[in-house]
Formats: structure tokens, C-alpha cells, sequence
């Protein structure tokens, strides 16, 4: 495969090309690696942190909120950068700065990764789920009238409605117990 160009990065990322994806994984793992690695990380925890910045990357694409001052590799570097170095606030470890390296603090960046997280929270406890709980939510989400939700899963209008809350009561409870919530939420009210 050629080297893609820029644009047809982040084309790749958007549409989900699996080639894309893999030569944007060559091209910049190596250096957050180095980076994670070097500030008491691991390969596993680089490749957590590229996975989340291929998230906000995917996310303000698929919105079309991304606008790029920099390189895409510059950019995924600070995106990971930012996360690892939230990681390391909270064990209380200090960071080891890469030459060449500049932290950007962006304000729109530092909201796609608390999205980001947010997401990836929804995302892990909904798959706790019990299947009926996400089969209702999915259809509610995605938009399809409650007339054939009912259709689909054989409810009533009344039941329907009283599963659809207890489901999102039950998801709402889990994500609230995490850490990272309860973390996320005590640094919202300062």
C-alpha cells in the first residue's frame, strides 16, 4: 500500500478503512510508545491511550469539528500525551518530556477527551446490559419510533415505557459507581 496523504488519513479514519487505520497505527505508535513507556507506562497503556485518540479523532470527524493547526501525527501525539499525563496526575507520578515534544493545551482538546471518556464510559456499561435492556435502549437511540419498538419487542406501550426507564435507571447507577465518573464529576464542581 502507498503512503497515504493527510486527507485520505483522516477519510480512512472516518469511513473505518481498515488499511488506512493500520498505517496511521505504524506511523505513530512508535513514538507514544516511547513517550508512555518512558513515563512508568507500559506498551499496553500506549496502545489504550492511541485507541482513545483514534476515538476523539474518529468523533470530531464524524462531526466535523476537526480542524487541524498541526500535523495528524502531532496531534494524536497530543491527544495521548494529554490523556497519559491525566493518568499520571492521578497515581501521582511526575512526566519525563520528550524532545521536540510541546504539550498542546487546547480547550476544544481537552473537551474531546473528557467526551471521549464519557463515551467510552456509556460504552462499557452498556455493554453490561442485559441483551433486552440494550436491544430497547439501541432502538430508542437510534430514532426508531415507539410504535415499532413495541413492534420488535413485543411490549405494550405501558411495559415498554417502564423498561425503557428502569434500563436507563440501571445504566445511569453503573456508570455512576465508576471511579472515573465519580473522579470526573468531583473535578467539575471545583
Amino acid at each position: 500500500m502507498r503512503q497515504p496523504g493527510e486527507g485520505e488519513q483522516l477519510k480512512g479514519i472516518l469511513e473505518g478503512n481498515e488499511e488506512v487505520i493500520k498505517y496511521v497505527y505504524r506511523r505513530n505508535l512508535p513514538s507514544i510508545t516511547k513517550f508512555v513507556v518512558s513515563n512508568s507506562g507500559t506498551e499496553a497503556d500506549a496502545e489504550d491511550m492511541f485507541q482513545e485518540a483514534l476515538i476523539v479523532v474518529y468523533d470530531k470527524l464524524r462531526k466535523d469539528q476537526l480542524k487541524l493547526r498541526s500535523s495528524l501525527s502531532t496531534f494524536l501525539f497530543s491527544i495521548c500525551k494529554n490523556l497519559w499525563m491525566k493518568v499520571l496526575r492521578k497515581n501521582k507520578k511526575s512526566v519525563n518530556k520528550l524532545e521536540g515534544e510541546e504539550l498542546i493545551a487546547d480547550e476544544n482538546l481537552i473537551e474531546s477527551i473528557e467526551a471521549s471518556e464519557k463515551y467510552l464510559l456509556y460504552r462499557k456499561y452498556f455493554r453490561m446490559l442485559d441483551p433486552r435492556c440494550r436491544q430497547v435502549l439501541s432502538l430508542f437511540i437510534s430514532g426508531v419510533k415507539t410504535e415499532e419498538v413495541m413492534s420488535v419487542t413485543g411490549y405494550s406501550n405501558a411495559h415498554l415505557r417502564k423498561k425503557r426507564f428502569e434500563c436507563k435507571k440501571k445504566l445511569i447507577e453503573m456508570i455512576e459507581k465508576d471511579p472515573a465518573y465519580i473522579e470526573h464529576a468531583q473535578r467539575s464542581q471545583l
